[in-house]
């Protein structure tokens, strides 16, 4: 961005403020948006409607008394047509001091160019809000990924796409929402400062709260407490919540992210998977209208019914070895004869999940259930009814991502409290992801817990999959990124050439 360009717009400014133009009011009143006029501008053309209108210059074109500009707000866009025996002499000098990206109100009817375009002829001109920094340039965008995910305000304005993600997820996240209260659950809030952090594994952020010198923790995961709520009675319990991780970041892995986790007294884990099923499946076509999403150049199809196949046959057929009567020792031999960096993997449980996320997850693209997890993956589920070694666990993937996990939950107080001390014993061996014991959560299951399953669905993932994005940042729309260069100096602006935004022609051509 040149000093030049800036020192244009504030002498714009400050001669607005000549004129007694207020260039930062406090309100204005819309009666219509963009795009409802455009979908409906003949109908109201014909009904002799006047349109108030408010937006950002996204184009603006002078042709001496007159000026054709494009008015974007979060519907859409729309031509604007400014005279000045319309608007008056007055209004037009404010014409004559607006630049690309300013806030303006507008008032007038509405006609169609020559060229068909439907416009809002101007007759009343309301000043909203002065861009003292210039957009990116119309025809190249803002394409830097980085500069996009630090500069998100730049990147909704000037890329569709973007917005349209953030459309997507909202309405998977009120089709998530809608179906769980159509099914009689509770939305609910938990701590997310926690003094034990626990329902998943990973590291956590530590925090210090002045006032009770205590140290406090960033929740990984809000399982333990919704499943407190379980005792408590309320027997159907959900929340979408933030959680926080403090892990690596790649392009499925942020380390604040949403999940939504609900949890069902008296079901288990295969009566989850079918809620889990609808829930996901009537999501997905809610949000895009259809079942079928296009991923990394797969078309998934989310319809129901979605396919179910046990952990170890998966690994079976993946790797030819059976791997569920193996020990630690095996595991590691077949996980280097494949190829794989095993180190930090602490235990049976977690080499043989590494073998399973290397050979078998990225080929799991279209959904599927694969349940019957290693009983060291899963100290908060309980053991399978039937089968040695293994839990009552699913997880559902797609796009070869995890997208849920799921368990048919611990509720005897003795088991639970062995599976603490199993995973003490792992933190002890070195691995720091191990769950702690929480001697609270302990006591709330010696009140009694019915059976109970419990799901927790990641919604950035599902919203990467449902909008085509390869990122896990391109549907965070505030993603953690390190600082930049130069932090809390003034940073560098994308170059700003100023674009014509319309074709070329004299007032005489364009005006109907």
């Amino acid at each position: 961005m040149s000093n030049e360009q800036i020192r244009q717009r504030q002498e714009n400014l400050q001669a607005l403020a000549d004129l007694g133009v207020e260039a930062y009011p406090y309100a204005f009143r819309p009666t219509h948006q963009a795009g409802p006029v455009v979908d409906g501008f003949d109908a109201l053309a014909e009904a002799g409607t006047e349109v108030v209108l408010a937006g950002r210059l996204m184009a603006i074109r002078s042709h001496g008394k007159s000026t054709f500009a494009h008015l974007q707000d979060r519907t859409g866009r729309i031509q604007l047509y400014f005279k000045i025996d319309l608007v008056g002499e007055d209004a037009y000098r404010v014409v004559r001091l607006l630049d690309l990206g300013d806030w303006v109100g507008v008032r007038g009817g509405l006609f169609r160019t020559r060229t068909g375009e439907g416009t809002v002829e101007v007759r009343k001109l309301t000043f909203l809000g002065k861009c003292l920094s210039p957009l990116p340039e119309k025809w190249h965008g803002l394409k830097d990924p980085e500069l996009r995910y630090r500069r998100r305000y730049l990147d909704l304005l000037v890329n569709p796409e973007a917005r349209r993600i953030f459309e997507v997820r909202a309405a998977l996240i009120r089709s998530l929402r809608a179906g769980l209260d159509a099914m009689d659950y509770l939305e609910v809030d938990t701590p997310v400062l926690q003094p034990i952090y626990g329902g998943a594994f990973a590291r956590p952020f530590v925090t210090h709260h002045e006032a009770l010198d205590m140290p406090l923790y960033l929740r990984i995961s809000n399982e333990l407490y919704l499943k407190r709520l379980i005792v408590g009675g309320l027997e159907r319990v959900y929340e979408i919540a933030r959680d926080f991780r403090n892990e690596g970041i790649d392009r499925t892995h942020n380390p604040e992210f949403s999940m939504l986790e609900f949890y069902q007294a008296y079901a288990d884990y295969t009566e989850m998977m079918e809620v889990t099923e609808r829930l996901v499946s009537g999501a997905v076509h809610a949000a895009t209208g259809s079942h079928r999403v296009t991923y990394q150049e797969h078309t998934v199809d989310f319809a129901p019914p979605w396919r179910r196949m046990r952990y170890f046959d998966a690994l079976r057929e993946a790797i030819g070895a059976d791997l569920s009567q193996t020990d630690e020792a095996e595991a590691r031999k077949t996980g280097e004869r494949l190829g794989l960096d095993l180190a930090g993997k602490v235990g049976l449980g977690h080499v043989v999940d590494e073998i399973f996320s290397e050979t078998v997850q990225p080929n799991l693209i279209q959904p599927i259930f694969i349940t019957d997890f290693p009983l060291e993956l899963s100290p908060l589920a309980k053991r399978h009814r039937s089968q040695p070694g293994v839990v009552e666990r699913f997880e559902l993937f797609a796009g070869g991502m995890e997208l849920a996990n799921a368990f048919s939950e611990q509720n005897d107080p003795a088991a639970q409290a062995e599976a603490f001390a199993r995973q003490q014993v792992m933190r002890e061996a070195g691995d720091m992801e191990a769950q702690v014991t929480d001697q609270d959560y302990l006591r709330a299951l010696g009140v009694g817990m019915p059976p109970t399953g419990g799901v927790g669905i990641g919604i950035d993932r599902l919203v990467m999959l449902a909008t085509g994005a390869a990122n896990i940042r391109e549907v965070i729309l505030f993603p953690q990124l390190r600082p930049e260069s130069g932090e809390g100096e003034e940073p560098e602006q994308p170059d700003v050439p100023e674009e014509p935004g319309f074709p070329e022609g004299t007032e005489e051509e364009t005006r109907a």
